[in-house]
């Protein structure tokens, strides 16, 4: 917030924890119907950088320009990322860099500005999940493994490390210090569903918690700090670790008061918390200085969506749902 006057500060901080804002959709799309038992929705996923907001809509990852003032953004993207054949399920952007998973069973590597890319055959099912930190990418997949990738010259795509979890795997991170990953897996064949693994030679180094019930799935994990991690996911509960502390017992936890599966999490690293609940597009911010939550947004009625990914700046809060991107603004009066 360096770059805003100290009134206007102020201001925006009391209008985050009194939940002024003004709401906006910015973006829809259709949803996408599979002949099946049951509809399948897209699952879009989002990074912020700077003047742009990169989201996943099927097998292509578009970028859209953020206008400077107000609440919107160009509607028509400036510049697509494809390579997938089936859609995107997870990606992260990197130092101008998008590593992407897709429900191909591929991980694909764009830069940012140039034309270079590589595609590469990843896991026998989808890639739920990815991280890219430090030349290194990290995978989970639903085929129960999680996969360690070079990306230095000469070995590019090249696997360094498959582990087996036991588990279709959720979600994943490098830990800051880029020694270790964790893994969010869905607690179904493995009693425990948050697993640190050694990015040097894929051994298992801890397990967080314990008496998990079965299910309890983690479906976001998210590192403020190397030894200050946050997750959430299937059993309703945001959970902060310190392991320095203790590896077996997390030193806070937040219960969804709606008793809904948390899809997604973030943090301000400081004392704000945002997560994404699977219903009716709920987005919940919470202060780590108290347990219950500050503040609720209801962004899909009567339609109910998952949100399945938030991402959030000093002054705007991105959602994006099963059909829809909202935007939050707390540049109001």
């Amino acid at each position: 917030a360096t770059g805003i006057p100290v009134k206007e500060r102020v201001k925006i901080s009391q209008n985050w924890r009194h939940g002024r804002c003004r709401r906006e959709t910015v973006l829809k799309w259709k949803c996408k119907q599979v002949a099946s038992l049951s509809s399948s929705f897209l699952m879009p996923w989002m990074e912020l950088d700077g003047e742009y907001l990169y989201l996943s809509q099927a097998e292509n990852i578009q970028a859209y320009h953020l206008f400077a003032e107000g609440i919107g953004l160009q509607r028509h993207p400036q510049a697509i990322f494809s390579g997938h054949q089936e859609d995107v399920c997870r990606f992260v952007l990197v130092n101008s860099h998008i590593v992407s998973g897709g429900g191909d069973g591929s991980i694909v590597l764009h830069k940012i500005h140039g034309s270079y890319s590589v595609k590469f055959s990843a896991h026998e099912q989808e890639v739920n999940c990815v991280d890219f930190q430090g030349g290194l990418i990290v995978s989970g997949s639903r085929d129960r493994t999680a996969k360690v990738w070079s990306l230095s010259t000469g070995r590019v795509g090249q696997c360094l490390h498959t582990v087996q979890t036991e588990d279709r795997v959720w979600s994943i991170a490098i830990s800051p210090l880029l020694s270790s990953f964790v893994t969010g897996t869905a607690c179904c064949g493995h009693t425990s569903p948050l697993r640190i693994w050694d990015l040097e030679s894929g051994q298992l180094l801890t397990c967080l918690g314990t008496d998990f019930h079965r299910g309890a799935g983690v479906l976001d994990v998210f590192y403020e700090t190397p030894s200050l991690l946050l997750s959430c996911g299937y059993d309703t509960y945001i959970r902060y670790w310190d392991i320095r502390t203790s590896t077996r017992k997390c030193v806070q936890e937040w219960e969804e008061p709606h008793d809904s599966a948390l899809y997604c999490i973030r943090s301000d690293k400081n004392h704000m918390i945002a997560s994404g609940s699977s219903y009716y597009g709920v987005v919940r911010l919470w202060d780590k200085r108290q347990t219950r939550c500050l503040q609720s947004f209801h962004l899909s009625s009567p339609t109910s969506s998952p949100v399945y990914c938030l991402r959030f700046s000093t002054t705007h809060l991105y959602a994006a749902l099963a059909s829809a991107l909202h935007v939050l603004d707390f540049t109001a009066s």
